[in-house]
């Protein structure tokens, strides 16, 4: 199996090239070639045996997309995107990469399934973000998209794109709905969710993390180790009972601010929660108050898609992964 994974560069990217090059397998199928395409430099993944190409590439500049499908990929992972905070901010940056780059890799595929009747499997890592308020307690599978951001817009536009391009055979395409990922290792990013990831991340290694939304605020999480887990399985999963309702909604926690918080205490102490500080900020406020709580996923979860059931547990996967199992004293 040849992956592309478009996006390389980035957090769920390396993730996911680092869990080919360990495994050296795809479901069932060995990887015997990987491609790691992004705008920044992505780093080679330890430990893959098998061919290996990196590319420096912005997939919305001309012959960018053209340029990656010649390789012929079975699996294109589209993991690309400027993310929630910087796509509202700006307008242009955000529609230019989140819609422009995804129409300008579908149609590469377009072309050279018109000339080879080249047909790859396509994952499009789409978000909750597609949904708008108001909402209900929980979000079934039947809940439409009225997005309330430029980002949200961006990706349900990404999953019609996707689902009409598979409709006429060019692709088999599938759009996974992630929920936000907590904990996300590295530095903070951009994206308004980034505080969900820093409240937990920054005081389990004896930081300061600020927290711009209140406590009662409610979120739908799951995390990096869950994300891999989904990418894989909408990598390898037969499509036919999907029909061409080609989105999924994915599994995953929710869980208030305060919840957080209170499995942050748990874990590892009263002084790490002493290292939240709360200085509200009004416009972050507003971008989270446009995204959905919570979620049924049924879909999905009969699918064989799944994720984590408590805070615990997203802490002590990040403890795992990150932190060499070790909780750092504070």
């Amino acid at each position: 199996m040849h992956i592309l994974i478009i996006g390389a560069a980035g957090m769920l990217g390396r993730k996911c090239a680092a869990h080919l090059a360990t495994t050296g397998m795809i479901g069932p199928s060995p990887v015997n070639s990987l491609t790691l395409v992004d705008s920044i430099p992505p780093v080679a993944p330890a430990g893959f045996s098998g061919s290996l190409a990196i590319h420096t590439l912005d997939i919305s500049a001309p012959g960018a997309a053209a340029r990656c499908i010649a390789m012929r990929p079975d699996i294109v992972m589209h993991l690309a995107a400027v993310v929630s905070g910087e796509a509202e901010r700006d307008f242009d940056k955000g529609y230019r990469i989140n819609l422009d780059g995804t129409r300008l890799l579908f149609e590469a595929i377009r072309a050279e399934h018109a000339r080879t009747h080249y047909i790859p499997r396509v994952v499009f890592a789409s978000s909750i973000a597609v949904f708008g308020a108001p909402f209900p307690p929980v979000i079934g599978d039947e809940f439409f998209t009225t997005p309330l951001t430029s980002y949200g817009t961006q990706k349900a536009i990404g999953e019609l794109l996707l689902t009409d391009y598979s409709r006429h055979g060019i692709m088999d395409g599938i759009a996974i709905r992630l929920p936000t990922i907590c904990i996300r290792p590295g530095a903070p990013n951009a994206a308004a969710s980034g505080f969900f990831s820093n409240i937990l991340r920054e005081p389990l290694i004896g930081r300061e993390a600020v927290l711009p939304v209140d406590d009662s605020v409610r979120h739908y999480h799951a995390s990096p180790r869950a994300a891999i887990g989904f990418m894989i399985r909408a990598a390898t999963m037969d499509l036919t009972p999907l029909g061409w309702r080609r989105t999924l909604n994915l599994p995953g926690l929710s869980a208030t601010v305060g919840e957080q918080i209170a499995a942050l205490r748990r874990i590892a102490g009263d002084r790490a929660v002493a290292l939240i500080r709360r200085e509200p900020d009004p416009a972050i406020a507003r971008i989270v108050a446009g995204w959905p709580g919570d979620f049924e996923a049924g879909r999905a979860r009969a699918l064989g898609f799944a994720a984590e059931t408590s805070f615990d547990e997203i802490i002590h996967a990040h403890i795992e992964d990150e932190l060499g199992g070790i909780l750092p004293a504070i």
